[in-house]
């Protein structure tokens, strides 16, 4: 009798190779798995940041009969991100309030007035080079994102704003030997048109871009080039913003001036070069310059600039100590402003002001200060007590770059004002940080006048204080 014909063995076979295709089908598809698994890696961190304020003339001077503001906002933000062969997708969902504006037991009603959830960020990376390539990046990345560079002065994510900064663009990025080289663009309008690109950059709510510019460019496309030297970094950064062209229409009794926008873009142009670079151990030296020029938002022709350095001498082994200067041109205020006349005031694009210019955000900030630019002449101190444990001190001298007008045909002082800036920060774990700073202003008159900050009876010792608590957790670390 044949083994084939025996109807119990050819069973036994039967359920034999049936578990044995499984067992290879399984063992395959757990190769896959873990060969994808290998190579795709999800991640998904988050930050709750809550920071106490004390306004006394934050921002800009307050009137002597004011009191001071306290409040606590609060930043959350769910971070996602996801990387495959050859893509990398990220998402940043976030929520900013201020405590207290929601009522406890009713759903809060937006208005645009006030924050709330927002998409910080979203985009996807697109690797156009696989693993054995010999560059070392070369790839696309679209959406939502940070656009940061260098020391951030001109182009930043402005992380001490508790909304931070973010543009929706398109950026090809390329690296290898030290060498980056960024190109990116944008092209923004306000909804789905059928017909035109008009776009309408003026928030009604709010005021948008810097030192009260108070308009959204419409496009932008930018070109950076950075190297690593043995010496230090060195960078070039090009980028034209575009933002739409308008006239100004008069009509009705009593007559009213409307802005209408209309077709065709003014172009502004900034370019430059940013240098860092240890001179000895010891002494570190960074600064830049760049040039504005084409037209400003208004359509007037432009010629500013942008001139900044930096010195740190590491004094022993824990303190680190310099003096540097700023200088941001800007306009002659005896001067009368025609739509002819050449604008000189250098706008620092989209960047991290709070950084360089005072604590207490009174330059190229959410309030405006005129437009004959800033002198900041500082000497910066930082104490590294401990690991975890850090203090700084920062004296600013600030002063405007050009004349001032007392209104009447003559001058005034351009000397605007002395700011200390204390700040103490500290890690009570690698997810946790607190940290707290004190700010004190003694201002002149020039920066309460007409010409610069316009705040009548001014109370001339603004102060600005702070505590802020920062937890970064990684929701997939393991113990």
């Amino acid at each position: 009798m044949s083994k084939l014909t025996n109807p119990i063995l050819k069973n036994h076979s039967t359920v034999f190779t049936s578990k044995l295709s499984k067992s290879i089908l399984l063992g395959f598809v757990l190769t896959m798995l873990g060969s994808y698994e290998a190579k795709a890696q999800f991640t998904l961190t988050g930050q709750l940041r809550d920071r106490v304020e004390m306004r006394a003339g934050q921002g800009t001077l307050q009137q002597e009969s004011d009191k001071a503001a306290l409040f606590t906002s609060q930043r959350t933000r769910l971070n996602a991100g996801y990387s495959g062969y050859r893509f990398k997708i990220f998402t940043a969902l976030q929520d900013v309030r201020v405590w207290g504006q929601d009522a406890s037991s009713i759903s809060r009603t937006t208005t645009e007035a006030n924050n709330g959830i927002l998409l910080h960020e979203a985009w996807a990376e697109i690797f156009l080079n696989d693993t054995v390539s010999t560059i070392q990046n070369l790839s696309i990345k679209a959406g939502r994102q940070e656009i940061s560079y260098d020391d951030q002065k001109v182009l930043g994510g402005l992380d001490w704003l508790q909304q931070g900064r973010r543009h929706d663009a398109i950026v090809f990025k390329f690296a290898n030997k030290g060498w980056i080289a960024d190109v990116g663009a944008a092209f923004n309008q306000n909804k789905e048109n059928n017909a035109g690109t008009i776009y309408n950059g003026t928030n009604p709510a709010y005021g948008a871009g810097t030192n009260g510019i108070g308009t959204m460019y419409k496009s932008f496309q930018y070109a950076y080039v950075g190297r690593k030297f043995f010496f230090g970094d060195l960078s070039f950064l090009f980028f034209k913003d575009d933002f739409n062209k308008y006239t100004l229409v008069t009509a009705g009794t009593p007559p009213v001036t409307t802005k209408v926008n209309g077709t065709g873009v003014w172009s502004r142009n900034t370019t430059g070069i940013y240098f860092n670079t240890n001179v000895t151990r010891k002494l570190n030296l960074m600064g830049s310059y760049y040039y504005q020029g084409g037209k400003n938002k208004d359509g007037r022709s432009l010629n500013a600039n942008l001139f900044s350095i930096t010195s740190t001498l590491q004094v022993g082994r824990k303190l680190f100590i310099g003096p540097g200067v700023d200088f941001l041109s800007g306009d002659d205020g005896t001067k009368t402003v025609t739509a002819d006349s050449k604008d000189n005031r250098f706008d620092p694009l989209y960047g991290t002001p709070h950084k360089f210019w005072g604590s207490m955000d009174y330059f190229y900030a959410a309030n405006g200060f005129g437009k004959q630019g800033l002198l900041d002449y500082f000497f910066k101190i930082k104490y590294n007590a401990k690991d975890n444990l850090s203090f700084a001190l920062d004296i600013h001298g600030f002063e405007s770059a050009n004349t001032l007008s007392n209104g009447a045909g003559g001058k005034i002082n351009s000397y605007l004002g002395t700011e200390l800036d204390l700040l103490v920060k500290y890690n009570l774990t690698k997810i946790i940080n607190i940290e707290a700073g004190y700010s004190f202003m003694k201002a002149t008159n020039s920066m309460a006048s007409a010409a610069v900050k316009n705040v009548a009876n001014a109370d001339l010792s603004p102060q600005f204080a702070y505590v802020m608590l920062n937890i970064k957790p990684n929701f997939l670390a393991k113990k």
